[in-house]
């Protein structure tokens, strides 16, 4: 890793690497942001967010929550891969303070002001990120500079059509969104988790077949071509149940059963387990026998919140010099985001009557995760290094 700070300083150190002050603001937004949502559903509360409209609440989800998420990762991750700075101090300070702009003009609907804040935030981060990847020739990685870009674009085109500035149907931009997280957790997923799986089980092999790698991989991409292209319902549901076929068998080559007594190990396996379940819905709701929302949610709260607060302990440990092992405040973290998820997707499955009280529950399970997350990180993530290192 580059020298990003001091490596003797003992003081404050929010600023010295991506990870740290985007995963502090994703654990604060992710925590505030839902349990505002969750309100709205106990009708003695009067709270009001985002007007009452799920798609704002799915974009704040997807653009404010899980953007942040990707951003503090991936600089960190490219500091590693190029052994070169990515942003750090003011830089980062000033992509920090796009991001939080953009979250107060949603917040007011400020609709231009929060397109133009989160575009300048998608641009500033590809920039950031592909700086360095390109002075290392770091090629492999260049799909993330296009990711960047392209969440960017999805989320200024939902913006724009809300504000009736272009023709263009709200859904169809975060449900891109929404496919292009999904490809990301499966290209960094098939990196990380046998990897890490394999180096903390001594004599665990988790098998990568080559052919099936690239199938699971494409069965994505042509998935989100088709949510783009708006092919016929049963030509997605087809796409979606060859991908859950695919990403299931996929999963169990990577031996998930071996992890059961490592918790920071097992959320991993567990988070990639709902993508074929949202894959499954997907094929349901394709032909109507499901609300999408259901489907979304499988992928959104189970697959992206349980490997987002799974990454974040992980790599906040490790990038602070601390030990990779979840303590109870992590473990108990790691029950809630799944806990979340079941009750958001399975309640209202089981007692459709059941829905609003399954929103508000599965919102407070949520919240009070990644609230728990903030608290307990925000000393790990503002101090330097436990072992003297910069970072």
């Amino acid at each position: 890793m580059p020298p990003t700070s001091d490596p003797g300083s003992s003081g404050f150190a929010l600023w010295n690497l991506g990870f740290r002050p985007f995963y502090l603001l994703a654990g604060f937004f992710a925590a505030l942001s839902v349990l505002g949502w969750a309100a709205q559903f106990v009708t003695w509360t009067g709270v009001h967010v985002y007007g009452g409209d799920p798609r704002w609440h799915a974009h704040e989800m997807i653009f404010g929550f899980a953007f942040a998420v990707i951003v503090g990762f991936l600089f960190t991750a490219g500091s590693n891969w190029t052994g070169r700075a990515t942003p750090t101090g003011m830089a980062l300070a000033a992509i920090a303070a796009l991001w939080i702009a953009a979250r107060a003009a949603v917040f007011a609907s400020l609709l231009l002001v929060a397109a133009a804040a989160d575009a300048a935030f998608a641009i500033a981060a590809a920039v950031g990120l592909g700086i360095p990847l390109a002075a290392a020739r770091n090629r492999r990685n260049y799909f993330f500079i296009a990711l960047l870009l392209a969440l960017g674009a999805a989320g200024l085109a939902f913006k724009l059509g809300m504000a009736g500035a272009i023709a263009f149907p709200a859904q169809r931009g975060l449900q891109t969104a929404l496919d292009l997280i999904l490809f990301v957790i499966c290209v960094m997923g098939g990196r990380v988790i046998p990897m890490f799986t394999a180096n903390a089980i001594p004599g665990t092999k988790p098998v990568r077949l080559l052919w099936l790698e690239r199938t699971a991989l494409a069965s994505v991409l042509v998935l989100l071509a088709g949510d783009v292209l708006n092919l016929a319902p049963v030509a997605i549901a087809a796409i979606a149940g060859a991908a859950a076929i695919a990403h299931a068998a996929r999963l169990a080559l990577w031996k998930p059963w071996v992890t059961t007594a490592n918790p920071i190990l097992w959320i991993l396996h567990l988070s990639y387990a709902w993508i074929p379940v949202h894959l499954a819905l997907r094929t349901l709701t394709a032909v109507e026998m499901l609300p999408l929302t259901l489907a979304n949610h499988a992928l959104a709260v189970g697959a992206a919140g349980g490997l987002i607060i799974g990454m974040m302990t992980r790599t906040s440990r490790g990038h602070t010099g601390r030990v990779l092992r979840a303590s109870r405040i992590e473990t108990l973290c790691y029950v809630l985001v799944h806990l979340a998820a079941a009750v958001r997707v399975f309640l209202p499955l089981a007692v459709p009557e059941l829905q609003l009280a399954a929103i508000a529950i599965s919102g407070i399970l949520w919240s009070v995760a990644f609230g728990a997350f903030t608290v307990a990180y925000w000393p790990i993530l503002t101090r330097a290094r436990v072992d003297g290192k910069p970072g």
